[in-house]
């Protein structure tokens, strides 16, 4: 077949989503597929709403002669209108999660909730990374057109943890040692972290690693370290490659990302791969991996002292970080 698959900028952007897009095409050319990334600008939003409306950009699509058209679903600015004029191409939106759900202005989330219904209204089929992201769409246009649930692998960092080596690494007398994973914006939620780790006392270290996305936040996060005199314990590594991830997840104990929303969270996999806990919120699909109490915890995205006790008891736990995680 001949397949496109519309993204915004590169399809080497370090996120969950892009990791899954690319993982999706290079297993399609595998299989003997064509395939054209169609890359559009990543522009404000106002100004991705004009390509609706660029005939430049329909003619470009409708002359790759394809047999389907993917569509990663938070490009829906860009294609709620123009995707009424792809009338002979099949289109399949590939869903991460609904920009809707995220964290808005009050007064911007109607328009939101809008473009992005009408986008949803639009395609001919979906593939959802998860039965929560297939809920969301279903609540949001009232049903489902034919639709499948491909779950993310988590593997890609390729862990060769034992149960045995669990055991070592828990048992050791030094601080218990996070790591937060993810891009540096609000809906991660570094800023509550931060917060939950200056009341849970002494006992734990803490590695950042993600890219300093939006640099305003960014900004906050460090100044809220340095307020809380912690400085010395959290250290941002910044976006290393997969090796040096790999070496970092392999040197903690327990993988902290409270997001306020993960249409999955391909990260808590890829941390139980190297036998790592996850604290994780009750927002979104982390639930899908993340068994409270069993191999993880999860928490309300604003209880910042729900966090700290969780912290703090696998702190003075060490069977319990042990059994966890095993499991």
């Amino acid at each position: 077949m001949r397949v496109g698959l519309v993204i915004y900028g590169s399809l080497n952007t370090v996120s969950g989503g892009f990791l899954y897009d690319r993982k999706l095409v290079e297993r399609l050319r595998e299989s003997g597929d064509e395939v054209e990334v169609i890359s559009l600008p990543w522009h404000g939003y106002p100004r991705l709403l004009a390509h609706n409306f660029s005939k430049g950009l329909q003619r470009r699509i409708v002359g790759l002669g394809l047999d389907v058209l993917l569509e990663d679903e938070l490009n829906h600015p860009s294609l709620f209108r123009l995707n009424r004029a792809l009338k002979d191409i099949p289109v399949v939106s590939v869903v991460h999660h609904l920009r809707s759900k995220e964290q808005h202005p009050r007064w911007a989330l109607p328009f939101y909730r809008w473009t992005e219904s009408r986008y949803l209204e639009s395609v001919d089929a979906f593939v959802f990374n998860s039965r929560t992201t297939k809920a969301d769409v279903a609540e949001a246009i009232g049903g489902l057109k034919q639709h499948v649930i491909a779950y993310p692998g988590g593997d890609r960092l390729k862990p060769t943890i034992t149960p045995r080596r669990v055991i070592e690494r828990t048992s050791d007398s030094g601080p218990l040692r996070l790591i937060f994973v993810g891009n540096l914006i609000p809906r991660k939620g570094l800023s509550m972290l931060v917060s939950a780790l200056a009341i849970s006392g002494p006992g734990w270290t803490l590695d950042v690693v993600g890219a300093e996305v939006d640099r305003t936040y960014s900004s906050r996060v460090r100044e809220l370290v340095s307020e809380k005199g912690l400085a010395e314990r959290i250290k941002f590594r910044g976006a290393p490659g997969d090796e040096a991830l790999a070496r970092l997840m392999e040197e903690c104990h327990v993988l902290v990302v409270p997001s306020s929303y993960e249409g999955f969270g391909i990260v808590y996999m890829e941390g139980m791969g190297f036998g790592r806990p996850a604290l994780a919120t009750s927002s979104g699909a982390a639930h899908e991996t993340v068994e409270h109490g069993v191999n993880g915890f999860l928490t309300h995205p604003d209880d910042v002292a729900g966090l700290a006790q969780h912290v703090t008891r696998l702190i003075q736990d060490r069977a319990l970080l042990a059994e966890m995680g095993q499991a």
